[in-house]
């Protein structure tokens, strides 16, 4: 991570390696009151289990959200094959077990391979999507049912990178709007035995790369870095 001198007032695009459990509205939050401006917001949401690179645009800068959201996104992560949970992810309890003994390594890369290209997906109903209004995770969270329409996505790359018993370790390249977790689902489904995810890690959104994020213990070190530089050439 390069020190960069950043207007933050003004305007500058933060990229942040998010903490795990933290939500991307915390990450918001806590950088504002960490730099004092008004003028934030974050350029695509990451679940609070998910972790990476998630870039925060303040100032002038915040009219370019939309475009930086509708890059490519690169993901690298875990499936844990033979078990479900209802939000496709360990926010839930695992509520259904499969074998997975006959799986061999030419079936799970054949079914990753049949994602590639143009395809629909259906939200997770533990998810942001708003259904009449209300997000699908409060429904959800309330036990209530929502019917969530899918969408079309795409996946540019699905490599399997390494198989470990049921666990398997991928890298995806996709399109704005798509959800990792709908991909465990649907990849377990595919493979006949359920799926969820385990471990996501984003690693890129279209040029920007999570090597060159910052934490943010490092981002405050850096606002307090060049307000004791401003100090000393104004004699404050």
């Amino acid at each position: 991570m390069q020190e960069t001198p950043y207007d933050f007032e003004a305007g500058a695009i933060l990229l942040i390696d998010k903490p795990l459990t933290w939500t991307s509205f915390d990450v918001v939050k806590k950088t504002k009151f960490a730099l004092r401006i008004k003028k934030i917001g974050h350029a695509g949401t990451l679940d609070p289990l998910a972790t990476g690179l998630l870039i925060l645009c303040t100032g002038k800068f915040t009219k370019r959200i939309e475009e930086i959201q509708a890059q490519e996104k690169e993901y690298t992560g875990t499936f844990v094959l033979g078990h479900t949970t209802p939000s496709f992810d360990l926010e839930t309890e695992i509520d259904s077990t499969s074998a997975t003994d006959h799986l061999t390594e030419e079936m799970l890369t054949e079914a990753a391979a049949s994602f590639l290209g143009e395809i629909d997906q259906t939200p997770p109903i533990y998810s942001a999507v708003k259904v009449n209004g209300e997000r699908a995770y409060a429904l959800a969270r309330r036990g209530e049912e929502a019917e969530i329409k899918s969408k079309r996505v795409t996946f540019k790359q699905f490599e399997l990178t390494s198989i470990e018993g049921n666990q398997v370790h991928f890298k995806v390249v996709c399109s704005k709007g798509t959800y990792i977790r709908s991909l465990a689902r649907d990849y377990g489904v595919k493979l006949g035995c359920g799926a969820y995810l385990s471990m996501l890690v984003r690693t890129r959104i279209g040029d920007y790369r999570l090597e060159d994020a910052m934490n943010l213990e490092q981002l405050q070190e850096l606002r307090e870095k060049q307000l004791a530089h401003h100090d000393r050439h104004t004699g404050a």
